[in-house]
């Protein structure tokens, strides 16, 4: 079954093989599950309290290996192509990815000449994957006696025996590799800390090369909804594609976080090899600091909680996401608000159009400079490159904001709806009067301040309209990013303003669409009801 008889020297190495012994994966009559259950269940522990015995997979992890390398086509192929695994810290990540890399490197799961990588935020986080992988080698004589482990490049080369000629290399994602890769199997780990999803795309679409490659990305949640993570588990679990896989484990939005229940139940590892006093310690310090508790939710209960307090809430700005039937927008009554951004900078013109039950439905546009797409995902560690491709931003060309392509693009948008008035903060304002006079574009531009006096009643307004439902924004993702993005200052007399330099990250779309809503409210006067022009 592919290992090397007595006396047989891998490359480089001086060692006598151990005396043959049976293998438990290799017993006849397994299923494909079962064999890669028994390799994993052969290894060793390396370290922590359990160090010294065999690995023994939890129930979870036997139900993901199931759900993975169980569903199989009528040729026997393996039908998922990624899979996601995300579940609180402490849950024997390192030892699972641990042992599924080696299972295809070479174990039950290889192939001659395959290709194993994994994925990591940085060279130290990419370390420890290699380090238990090396440390497992090393224990297990008939793994050792026909493998070449280089520390230094973090790289793992089969010589003989099961999966010969295969290759394990350690990637982090601050090198950009990826291209000219054919993995057999790709592994991400703690994906939720990447800055950007291109090595990620480069892994996933270098997966052709083979008939059953396979990816696994096993992380915690991200804090947000539009982190790439968030982003694959929401469309994993809605169950369109039959090639994803995600095993989700977490703390239910309305749980107690404090009840030890609730703990037990999302964390599979309790009472096993999961540190329990310092879980409690965790959460006593969670109780007692509120900066600790998004950690403790986020790391502990595998919640998506951002760090920082919102502005808007994230359950509320949910409840508004109703579908926008943009084609039925051509022709109706709409209001604008323009917030333009500096040369390299985000700028967003956006049109709200009131119903007749005193709503809205928010259509938003976004410009950014083309040239600089994927420098701006490293800076602001958002897709703004996909984002682009699925329409969401409009790239203008060149390095630099061409506020003539907005102007083109304002024109043909007064053409297919009846905007009102658009609302104009006087930054650049200038210049794109300019471009619009010169292609004789007609635009009832009025100006909106930015101070507390002009922008916090809009605030008010816009605020009330979330809370009761009354926005529909259809989950646009940019817009969706600068919401979660916001902050406001307030002055001595409570009145609020958007502010910037508080803000995370950029919250030009939300700005637009305060000022969209500020002048539909002096529009609307007589069409709204009561209660919202109470705001």
């Amino acid at each position: 079954m592919g290992l090397r008889g007595p006396g047989a020297r891998a490359k480089g190495k001086s060692i006598i093989s151990a005396p043959a012994r049976d293998l438990p994966w290799m017993a006849p009559n397994l299923t494909r599950v079962e064999r890669l259950v028994a390799f994993m269940e052969f290894l060793p522990i390396t370290k922590g309290i359990l160090a010294g015995q065999t690995m023994k997979l939890l129930p979870e992890q036997i139900e993901f290996i199931d759900n993975v390398y169980g569903n199989v086509d009528e040729d026997g192929r393996r039908k998922v192509r990624l899979a996601i695994q995300s579940q609180p810290r402490g849950g024997g990540k390192t030892g699972f990815l641990a042992g599924i890399n080696l299972a295809h490197l070479l174990g039950p799961e290889s192939e001659p000449r395959g290709e194993i990588y994994s994925a990591a935020i940085d060279k130290q986080q990419a370390g420890l994957l290699y380090r238990e992988m090396e440390a497992i080698i090393s224990a297990v004589p008939e793994f050792e006696e026909r493998t070449n482990c280089q520390r230094f490049h973090k790289r793992i080369e089969v010589l003989d025996g099961d999966g010969k000629g295969s290759l394990y290399e350690s990637l982090s994602a601050d090198v950009r590799r990826g291209h000219g890769l054919a993995p057999s199997l790709w592994t991400y780990d703690e994906f939720a800390q990447a800055k950007t999803d291109e090595l990620l795309h480069n892994l996933q679409t270098a997966q052709g090369k083979r008939k059953e490659s396979l990816g696994i990305v096993i992380s915690t949640q991200a804090a947000n909804d539009h982190h790439p993570l968030s982003v694959m588990i929401d469309d994993a679990l809605r169950g369109e594609d039959p090639t994803v896989y995600c095993q989700l484990i977490c703390a239910p939005d309305d749980a107690d976080p404090f009840d030890e229940e609730v703990w037990k139940a999302c964390n599979p590892a309790w009472g096993i090899f999961l540190d329990e006093t310092e879980f409690r310690a965790q959460a006593e310090r969670a109780k007692r600091m509120a900066s600790f508790l998004p950690r403790f939710l986020n790391l502990r209960l595998n919640r998506r909680v951002e760090a920082q307090e919102r502005f808007i809430r994230a359950a509320e700005w949910k409840a508004c996401g109703g579908k926008v039937d943009v084609a039925g927008l051509a022709g109706r009554r709409c209001y604008g608000g323009l917030d333009l951004g500096s040369t390299r900078d985000l700028s967003c013109l956006t049109l709200v159009f009131p119903d007749d039950e005193g709503g809205f439905d928010v259509l938003p546009f976004f410009w950014c400079p083309g040239d600089n797409l994927l420098e701006r995902e490293d800076t602001d560690r958002v897709p703004y490159f996909s984002w682009a491709k699925d329409g969401f931003i409009e790239p203008t060309p060149g390095a630099a904001t061409d506020y003539s392509f907005i102007s083109h693009r304002m024109g043909e948008l007064v053409q297919t709806y009846d905007v009102q008035a658009i609302g104009f903060d006087r930054w650049r304002i200038k210049d794109l009067q300019r471009d619009l006079a010169d292609d004789d574009i007609s635009v009832n531009l009025v100006e909106f301040g930015q101070g507390y006096r002009d922008i916090s009643p809009s605030l008010d307004y816009m605020e009330t309209l979330l809370i009761s439902g009354k926005l529909r924004h259809g989950d646009h993702p940019v817009m969706t990013w600068n919401a979660a993005n916001a902050a406001v200052s307030r002055d001595a007399a409570g009145n609020r303003k958007l502010d910037k330099d508080r803000s995370r990250e950029k919250i030009d779309g939300l700005v637009a669409m305060t000022i969209a809503l500020g002048i539909a409210r002096r529009h609307e006067n007589d069409s709204l009801p009561a209660c919202l022009m109470a705001a």
